[in-house]
């Protein structure tokens, strides 16, 4: 008899080799799967993971719940399994997909952080052009923001991605969906840097077409440059909390402000869904608002 186990296995398998999903997916489905739902199995071996009922998923979401987990993660989780059980149904192994019916918890509306541009300025000027790795650093911050990317992204762009003529990169999104996205002149500058001095260096005289390195001249990670950033953040004792999406958060947001219109914003950070996007119309509404509470003369002080 075959263990949920083994079915995850096999799943992970269909997912890189019939499916093409990134590591970073497969690591998140492996997470909500391996460790978080065989768990719960585990902690209640009288339910089957062929046989699960609707009463026994909401035993599992209460619990999720009770172990404060956020309704974005408990979506998260939903998704993995709803992805799981049809691998199950499409491979005859269950006769349904009990997850198709469950519903996601309502998420709560979120303002997402973003950095004032004189932040990002100083982000940038801290770090020196003097090592290879200083440089790489460097570029890292002016592609995150110039481009929208996500670190998945950004870790997984190729030399080929990159048409440096016209300043335009060829991504690989969520879903295996591709997209087009462009950089200004300051990343097009230090992109140009690296390539030139300090990639070679990093490289080590190994192949290898990631753009972004480590120290040994391989494909970087996403926790590297987590890492990165919050290093930077820390020297500059900047209070709040800096990630590599809140520069993705700066990219809309600065579009918006500056009079891109939504669909536009929405196609160069590769939003399935327009909702997904307008989720920025409140920041740029809020900064509009302040701004006429300032100017105009008919206001209460």
């Amino acid at each position: 008899m075959i263990t949920i186990g083994e079915e995850i296995e096999k799943f992970k398998s269909y997912l890189k080799n019939e499916r093409r999903y990134p590591e970073t997916t497969i690591e998140s489905y492996e997470n909500d799967l391996a460790n978080k739902y065989v768990t719960f199995l585990k902690k209640h071996p009288d339910i089957d993971y062929k046989t699960i009922t609707k009463d026994q998923i909401r035993l599992l979401l209460k619990e999720e719940t009770e172990y404060k987990s956020s309704k974005s993660t408990i979506s998260r989780m939903l998704s993995s399994l709803r992805h799981f059980y049809t691998y199950l149904e499409i491979h005859n192994i269950i006769d349904n997909n009990p997850f198709k019916g469950i519903r996601n918890p309502k998420k709560d509306k979120r303002i997402p952080n973003f950095l004032q541009y004189n932040e990002l300025v100083d982000i940038i000027k801290s770090i020196p052009l003097d090592t290879p790795l200083n440089i790489r650093n460097r570029l890292i911050i002016e592609m995150l923001y110039a481009t929208g990317l996500r670190v998945s992204e950004l870790v997984n762009l190729t030399i080929d991605n990159i048409d440096q003529k016209r300043r335009e990169i060829r991504v690989l999104g969520k879903g295996s969906k591709e997209r087009i996205t462009y950089y200004g002149e300051y990343a097009e500058e230090i992109l140009d840097i690296y390539l030139d001095e300090a990639r070679p260096e990093l490289l080590q005289n190994k192949h290898n077409n990631y753009l972004i390195l480590n120290k040994l001249g391989n494909k970087i990670t996403s926790r590297s440059i987590e890492n990165i950033i919050n290093k930077l953040i820390n020297d500059l004792a900047i209070k709040h909390h800096i990630s590599p999406h809140v520069l993705r958060h700066t990219f809309a947001t600065d579009l918006l402000n500056n009079g891109a219109d939504l669909k536009s914003v929405q196609e160069l950070l590769g939003h399935s869904s327009i909702s997904t996007t307008q989720i920025y119309t409140h920041i740029t509404s809020d900064r509009l608002k302040s701004e006429y509470l300032k100017a105009f003369p008919r206001t209460k002080e």
